[in-house]
């Protein structure tokens, strides 16, 4: 038979007292069968899977290991990690501590704005290409428009509605274009991600409208209206015989230096959020003498003419500028924005209107609405 001994401490004086339990059933306390010591836990903070911060974990707070309990000590909200992988973990949040209460889930946005419409002068001078529409993204820690930082993912409750709208193109015209209209996600209980859209290219002697990403400059007119900050760039400048580049959600429009030198559309953004790398909202071309094309922006972008005809249309679907042109022709119409969201699979409800095109890429579902309509978490 195992014998028991308790050691006493050579210098210490105080009495180890083992209380019997208020019962008259046997208690059997089983010691591990190895050295161990034993040791009281005070909190959660004792825990070494266990960790308490005044924050929110991130995609980089990196764990040792699945299961690890994070506790946000200031808004109260607990997370558990259930993929360890390097500066890409992910931490589902448990909830807001109702029992009757959904739990949030993480979901990924791209929100991008309608874009301008292209400029132009009636009777007689050129117009300005139109801004790409305004662009905010969060996933895969890729930047939003005009140089900003990527967002954070929205965190969505089970069985509640959130809108989506999906903003529409400026239209050209025969003297400014017009801005693009406003893409969103709303929602009561998160912050509405909004999108301003792209601005209207000028026509001859005027300035570009501001909007998410700028539209370019009418002829004669050196000045670069700028872009929303954190959505988009300013648009390009005029020179003597031609208009300013519509600013694009990754550069600002191109100045006209010159006679008719420069003047394309600035560059859209490239990403991933649907399993493969898309470049959106570009800006669009310049319109401008002599005859010739005027490059739009990558992304969608409308090229922008020299020729008495109307611009190109910006891609639908895409918030890009519409391309300018000259002398009462129309410029080319803004293309239409779009709204994508990204969740786990396990995550996504399967309600929504509006017919978002619906595909996986992973673990992930991701949604494309090319119109407007919801989402029921």
């Amino acid at each position: 038979m195992a014998k028991v001994k308790i050691q006493g401490h050579a210098s210490g004086t105080g009495i180890l007292t083992v209380t019997a339990p208020n019962t008259s059933t046997d208690r059997t306390i089983t010691l591990p069968d190895e050295t161990a010591t034993l040791s009281t836990v005070a909190s959660l903070n004792d825990l070494t899977d266990t960790t308490v911060s005044a924050s929110d974990p991130a995609v980089d707070t990196n764990p040792s290991a699945t299961g690890h309990y994070w506790v946000n000590k200031t808004s109260g909200e607990c997370y558990v990690t259930t993929d360890v992988t390097t500066d890409a973990n992910i931490w589902r949040n448990v909830g807001r501590g109702g029992a009757n209460v959904p739990p949030l889930y993480s979901v990924d946005f791209l929100v991008i704005a309608g874009g301008g419409g292209g400029g132009s002068k009636s009777p007689s001078g050129v117009g300005g290409g139109g801004g790409a529409g305004g662009y905010r993204a969060s996933y895969n820690s890729e930047t939003s428009g005009g140089g900003g930082s990527s967002e954070t993912a929205l965190e969505l409750v089970g069985a509640t509605e959130y809108t989506i709208t999906v903003g529409a193109g400026g239209a050209g015209g025969s003297n400014a274009g017009s801005n693009g209209v406003a893409s969103s996600i709303s929602g009561s209980d998160i912050t509405d991600v909004t999108t301003v859209g792209g601005g209207g290219g000028a026509t001859k002697e005027a300035a570009g409208s501001s909007g998410g990403s700028a539209g370019g400059s009418g002829q004669n007119t050196g000045t670069n209206t700028a872009g929303t900050a954190n959505q988009g760039y300013a648009g390009g400048g005029g020179g003597s015989s031609a208009g300013g580049g519509g600013g694009g959600a990754g550069e600002v429009g191109e100045d006209t230096t010159g006679n008719n030198t420069g003047g394309t559309g600035g560059d859209g953004v490239a990403s991933t959020i649907t399993g493969s790398s898309v470049t959106r909202a570009g800006g669009g071309g310049k319109g401008g003498y002599p005859d010739g094309t005027n490059s739009g922006g990558s992304g969608g972008g409308g090229d922008g003419y020299g020729t008495i005809t109307t611009g190109e249309n910006g891609t639908v679907n895409t918030g890009s500028g519409g391309g300018g042109t000259r002398d009462g022709a129309s410029g080319g119409n803004g293309g239409s924005g779009v709204v994508i969201l990204r969740m786990l699979t396990v995550d996504y409800s399967g309600t929504t209107t509006g017919s978002p095109t619906v595909s996986t890429d992973g673990s992930d579902t991701i949604l494309i609405y090319n119109s407007s309509g919801t989402y029921t978490g």
